[in-house]
């Protein structure tokens, strides 16, 4: 069974920055994707990296300012995030998104049901 585990958050005032990590350990994965929620707020994919060929997906409020980034060795995928707002306040959550499929639909305001995410990090940013 995979397990996804995330860390790295923290509360951090605008224009800092922050590096999330997600430990998969049990099983492959195609790609993972980075989702957030925030209270009241749909959920929104924020990035993906396909495991095979370290392709990446950004979505437009983010793109420019995170970096996604994976170290197969170690099964951990990355997110550097920089220049924060405070409308990137939100729980984190890595999830098991096979050909970016989930980040690029919830990006984009659609639903989508991931099969595999851990338990989320909070990220909180200060105005």
């Amino acid at each position: 069974q995979l397990r996804l585990v995330e860390s790295g958050g923290d509360l951090v005032q605008t224009g800092g920055s922050l590096r999330l990590s997600c430990a998969a350990s049990g099983a492959d994965y195609d790609a993972i994707g980075w989702f957030r929620q925030a209270p009241g707020k749909e959920r929104e994919g924020v990035s993906c990296i396909v495991s095979s060929d370290g392709s990446t997906y950004y979505a437009d409020s983010v793109k420019g300012r995170f970096s996604i980034s994976r170290d197969n060795a170690k099964n951990t995928v990355y997110l550097q995030m920089n220049s924060l707002k405070p409308e990137d306040t939100a729980v984190y959550y890595c999830a098991t998104d096979p050909a970016c499929a989930g980040t690029i639909v919830t990006a984009a305001g659609g639903e989508y049901e991931y099969k595999f995410w851990g338990q989320g990090t909070q990220v909180t940013v200060s105005s």
